[in-house]
């Protein structure tokens, strides 16, 4: 069953994001959506779950309303993928660019690894760059998946620096053994938070270009940083032969 209810008290991202992270620690909840400009949260559950569940599971500060009749979720599949393809598209986009760019500094005397750390490099620029944004909301976003975030919140306030020095690093060429290892630590734990919300199939918003753009949380995340851990483990290997 899916409702939609009326948010009150929600200010920024970071607040649509703590509203998300407490309503879908309630059991049956199987996949909530907040909307910050429509002051809504879309919430899909296996039963009925009583408004004042909702209410009792979130800060003072907020107050949550019905709206609307509660009705079956018919919705095609071909639809949901094509409305997931819809909201990724800025960050096909992205890694288009980020590929073309990386291909373009290298084309002319081909270099796989230096490919690689140029991708790595600008990755980390643009990705950070997006976070800043919004710095107060982004931690909030983060640590609903990240592991480490969850546990220190100072971790999510520092992750957008720490991918900024990353990308400087691997475009610089300065330090990359190190910048390839914290890459590979890092993107790891995230990876694990990534995993675990799929094997869930709760749905959230994924923080990774930020709260700027409204991203679900999708397989397109895990690989994502697949594709990151894979580069990075590559080079790191190269750097050792």
């Amino acid at each position: 069953m899916k409702h939609t209810y009326k948010i009150t008290g929600m200010t920024c991202n970071g607040c649509a994001a703590s509203v998300a992270d407490e309503l879908s620690k309630i059991d049956g909840v199987q996949k909530i959506e907040v909307s910050l400009e429509r002051a809504e949260a879309e919430i899909t559950m296996s039963s009925h779950i009583p408004l004042n569940m909702f209410q009792s599971a979130l800060p003072k500060k907020y107050t949550i309303t019905e709206e609307g009749n509660f009705s079956p979720e018919m919705t095609m599949n071909s639809s949901e993928e094509k409305t997931k393809f819809q909201q990724l598209k800025p960050l096909f986009l992205i890694f288009l660019y980020l590929f073309g760019a990386g291909f373009l500094l290298n084309y002319q005397d081909w270099n796989l690894g230096e490919f690689m750390l140029d991708f790595m490099g600008l990755f980390y620029i643009v990705f950070s760059f997006f976070k800043l944004l919004d710095l107060k909301g982004f931690p909030e976003s983060f640590r609903m998946y990240d592991p480490l975030a969850k546990v220190f919140l100072a971790y999510g306030w520092a992750y957008p620096f720490i991918e900024l020095a990353l990308g400087l690093l691997f475009l610089m060429r300065f330090q990359i053994t190190a910048a390839l290892i914290i890459t590979i630590v890092i993107l790891g734990i995230t990876t694990i938070g990534v995993t675990r919300t799929l094997l869930d199939k709760k749905s959230i918003r994924c923080a990774c270009l930020g709260t700027a753009l409204q991203l679900p949380m999708t397989e397109a995340t895990f690989i994502e940083n697949f594709i990151m851990l894979v580069m990075a483990i590559s080079m790191l290997v190269i750097q050792f032969i």
